[in-house]
C-alpha cells in the first residue's frame, strides 16, 4: 500500500446505525506543520442537489421501484401517486432507465444507488442480479410482476402475480 492515493468505498446500507450513546474511541494528538496543514491535497469542486417533495431515495423508509414492465415513462406516474400516498421515494431498475422511462438518479442497483428501506416494492422488475445488489438489504420486499417465474420472487417476502396496471391503481386507491 505504497500508492500516494488511496480510495475507500463503503456501502452506506451495509451497516446498522451506530448507537447514539455509550462506547468510547481512543484519540491521539497529531502534530502537523503549517506546510502539512496547507498542502492543498483536496479541493471542493461543486455540490448539486436535486429538489423533490419526496424523501431522498437512499434514505427513504419506503421505496416504490419500477422496471421495464412499466412500458413507458408516463406510466411511472402510477408509482409516483402510490409513493406520495405512502410518503416514499420512487426508484427504477437499470432496464427502465436505459429504456428512457426514468432518470438515472432514480436507478437502483450495481451501477445506481443502494437502498435499504423498511418497505421495497418492486413493480414490473424481473430481478436481475444487478438490481438485487442495490436493494437486497431492504427489510420487507414486495414484488408485483405478471411473470410468476421472475427471479424477483426468489428474494421477495411477498409476491403478487398479476398485471401491475390493475394492481397498482387498486393498491393506491385503498391506501
Amino acid at each position: 500500500m505504497e500508492d500516494p492515493i488511496k480510495l475507500i468505498l463503503t456501502r452506506s446500507t451495509a451497516f446498522d446505525k451506530a448507537p447514539t450513546e455509550g462506547g468510547s474511541v481512543p484519540t491521539e494528538a497529531v502534530n502537523l506543520s503549517d506546510e502539512e496543514l496547507n498542502a492543498n491535497l483536496s479541493s471542493f469542486v461543486s455540490e448539486s442537489v436535486s429538489q423533490s417533495a419526496r424523501p431522498e431515495l437512499t434514505s427513504a423508509p419506503i421505496v416504490i421501484s419500477g422496471g421495464r414492465g412499466m412500458k413507458s415513462g408516463e406510466n411511472f406516474q402510477l408509482l409516483e401517486k402510490l409513493a406520495d400516498k405512502l410518503g416514499g421515494a420512487v426508484g427504477a431498475s437499470r432496464a427502465a432507465v436505459d429504456a428512457g422511462f426514468a432518470a438515472h438518479e432514480l436507478q437502483i442497483g450495481q451501477t445506481g444507488k443502494v437502498v435499504a428501506p423498511n418497505l421495497y416494492v418492486a413493480v414490473g422488475i424481473s430481478g436481475a442480479i444487478q438490481h438485487l445488489s442495490g436493494m437486497k438489504d431492504s427489510k420487507v420486499i414486495v414484488a408485483i410482476n405478471k411473470d410468476k417465474d421472475a427471479p424477483i420472487f426468489q428474494v421477495a417476502d411477498y409476491g403478487i402475480v398479476d398485471d401491475l396496471f390493475k394492481v397498482i391503481p387498486e393498491v393506491t386507491e385503498k391506501v
